[in-house]
């Protein structure tokens, strides 16, 4: 004797279309695997500056190359997006912006001021 129950299946991305806030909280999820990764690199870098200068001259000769400046921008990139996505967060907590309208626009938000202050650093950091 079987019975058959009709319940609603679970939707899934094929179904939902993709919008800010789903982009958003898959992206504050990978910048804090990005920044762990990253803060591993930053404790080599200042174990080899502790260890001498030879320790030092070949991991900052890395941190130097075209490569590990790319991956320095990325990195600096995902610290930034995820302090202003942790920002929006917050915000949230206390019951503020959870409307439809204002979680999409300050998704965008949070996406462009940390591209922003990402260039903002690196056109200084050149500069300086």
């Amino acid at each position: 004797m079987s019975r058959q129950v009709n319940r609603p299946l679970s939707p899934h991305l094929q179904i939902y279309r993709w919008q800010i806030s789903m982009l958003t909280s898959i992206a504050h999820r990978a910048s804090g695997m990005v920044l762990s990764v990253g803060s591993i690199f930053l404790a080599l870098w200042l174990i080899a500056a502790a260890n001498g200068p030879e320790a030092f001259a070949g991991i900052n000769g890395f941190a130097g190359s075209w490569f590990g400046q790319l991956l320095m921008f990325g990195w600096s990139f995902a610290l930034f997006y995820h302090l202003c996505n942790g920002i929006r967060h917050l915000v949230w907590d206390v019951g503020v912006g959870l409307d439809l309208e204002t979680a999409r626009l300050t998704g965008y938000v949070a996406i462009g001021v940390a591209a922003a202050l990402t260039l903002f650093v690196w056109i200084w950091a050149f500069i300086a």
